[in-house]
């Protein structure tokens, strides 16, 4: 069965992340569904030196944030997971607080009144008492917190290792295994 996952990348800085998630989703055959603030499109650019185009493929359906009159909108949608990822803490603070004035913000909204995994990865720091009031308003509501915090016990080599460390964390929330990295070991 293929999964159909929805993937909004905001303005934050971390679309590594996001990159690695589409292009193992996308390499496991999923339906992916992406919505790409024009920030973001900024942020591809500068940070990993790609664009919009390079998520333009077969099965990928992208949606301007602007638009609401797309299917992904709707709760008679059905989508395994949403994955924000970067989360920019003013998309957060929307979600959060039930302020849909984007795609992004009604189909999260949409995801948590349906009871269907989200997943979101804030990419801030240092965080502000707001910050953490909305990731536990969030975390209450149903949504999985996970932020882009990676571990180094795998040893990574570049920031590709790093950013997979995060990948395969949602990866696991999402129930797709992956060998991403090798799960921590004991030392004996």
């Amino acid at each position: 069965m293929t999964k159909k996952i929805i993937i909004a990348i905001t303005g934050a800085s971390g679309a590594v992340y996001a990159k690695h998630l589409f292009d193992f989703l996308y390499k496991r055959g999923a339906e992916l569904h992406l919505i790409i603030t024009e920030n973001a499109e900024i942020i591809l650019k500068d940070e990993t030196r790609i664009g919009k185009n390079y998520f333009k493929k077969k099965n990928v359906s992208i949606y301007e944030n602007s638009n609401f009159n797309v299917r992904i909108a709707s709760g008679s949608f059905r989508f395994d997971g949403m994955v924000v990822i970067p989360a920019s803490m003013g998309t957060l603070g929307r979600i959060a607080n039930g302020y849909s004035n984007n795609l992004i913000s009604r189909v999260a909204d949409v995801a948590l009144k349906e009871r269907r995994k989200l997943i979101i990865v804030p990419r801030e720091t240092p965080l502000n008492d707001i910050h953490i009031n909305n990731m536990l308003t969030l975390s209450r509501a149903g949504a999985v917190i996970l932020p882009a915090s990676p571990a180094f016990y795998h040893k990574p080599k570049s920031i590709d290792d790093i950013a997979k460390f995060i990948v395969s964390r949602v990866l696991n929330q999402l129930g797709i295994e992956n060998d991403l990295i090798q799960p921590y070991k004991e030392k004996t």
